[in-house]
């Protein structure tokens, strides 16, 4: 073989084998990966990326102000329906894609996991829990993520992990519980349920990835639909309608369907997608710090010494549960 054939073939494969050509990847081969098979990422682009996922959780902050203040009353199935299925449909038209194959099943699941069960279960918790105590056991899901992380993703998890997550659960409790919290052993149930399901979610979204070519929001879109064909008819037998519905109801539906649910879950995993699961879990606790937040500058509440403490631990706990990850940049391949 001649030595300019010899020179281009190497130039071939080394053109071929150059990670800087990979332009597609589907869940099964996905590129480069750390320990806990998350595509490896700068720390920097992971600091963004947690930034943006964060915003999910804060947003979920608002829900207790907005369900207390806009919302009717007593109708929390019927919320949790409204909040699903018409931003499912939404996202449906929107990006025109149906799953396939055996992502129907997989939708469906995590549709059920992430709204059809989670969204009555933490509606029910929170009529009949106060917002602090449902707050506090809501704050163990980096720890039952770490749990599930074992057995589904086969991650252990580390002293730092566990230890962050602890110091987590002081903090909220810190930061939402009053002397006089009631309790209620169907609220807790509900509320420890809720949370149960959403960390199992977590950590199947992380297995499962999404299929190649699809985006983020058609993924979203599919699982709030099929969450919330599960509950317009419970929540239509079960509830029915108002009477009427004000603007105040309008507004507050729109802004959990819109804001809190299509677009707060279309970050939130986007960021399962690019970070550790046990990462990601941690930056649900920005929830309460957004809820309490939102209690002292709408309804005139005010923070104790003790609450600002539990501020700081809670901060603290969310920063030391992402770790450090100073890893080669991978390449971007799916857009939101």
């Amino acid at each position: 073989m001649a030595i300019g054939s010899r020179t281009t073939q190497r130039t071939t494969q080394r053109t071929t084998h150059s990670p800087t050509h990979r332009t597609t990847h589907s869940p099964a081969h996905p590129p480069a990966a750390g320990p806990t098979g998350t595509p490896r990422t700068s720390t920097k682009a992971a600091a963004g990326i947690a930034a943006l996922a964060a915003i999910g959780p804060a947003t979920w902050g608002t829900t207790y102000v907005t369900t207390t203040e806009l919302l009717p009353p007593d109708r929390p199935l019927l919320a949790a329906a409204l909040r699903a299925l018409p931003a499912g449909l939404i996202l449906l038209a929107l990006t025109r894609r149906l799953p396939r194959g055996d992502w129907w099943w997989k939708a469906a699941v995590l549709g059920i996991l992430n709204f059809g069960a989670f969204f009555p279960l933490l509606f029910f918790g929170a009529y009949r829990l106060p917002g602090g105590v449902a707050s506090t056991i809501s704050a163990v899901m980096p720890l039952l993520v770490a749990g599930f992380g074992i057995g589904v993703l086969k991650v252990r998890p580390t002293r730092r992990t566990l230890i962050a997550g602890l110091v987590g659960v002081v903090g909220v409790a810190l930061l939402v519980l009053r002397g006089s919290a009631a309790v209620d052993l169907t609220g807790i149930v509900a509320m420890l349920a809720a949370t149960t399901l959403m960390a199992l979610a977590v950590v199947l979204s992380k297995r499962w990835g999404r299929p190649e070519g699809v985006s983020l929001l058609a993924l979203t879109g599919w699982q709030l639909t099929a969450g919330g064909l599960v509950l317009a008819p419970i929540a239509l037998s079960v509830e029915g309608l108002p009477d009427h519905f004000t603007g105040a109801n309008v507004a507050g539906y729109a802004y959990l369907g819109i804001i809190g649910t299509a677009l707060a879950y279309a970050l939130w995993f986007r960021g399962i997608e690019r970070l550790p699961a046990s990462s990601v879990s941690f930056l649900g606790l920005t929830n309460p710090v957004v809820a309490t937040l939102a209690g002292l500058l709408l309804l005139g509440q005010t923070l104790t010494v003790w609450q600002i403490g539990g501020l700081v631990l809670v901060l603290s706990s969310v920063l030391l549960g992402q770790g450090r990850r100073p890893l080669p940049v991978a390449p971007r391949l799916n857009h939101l």
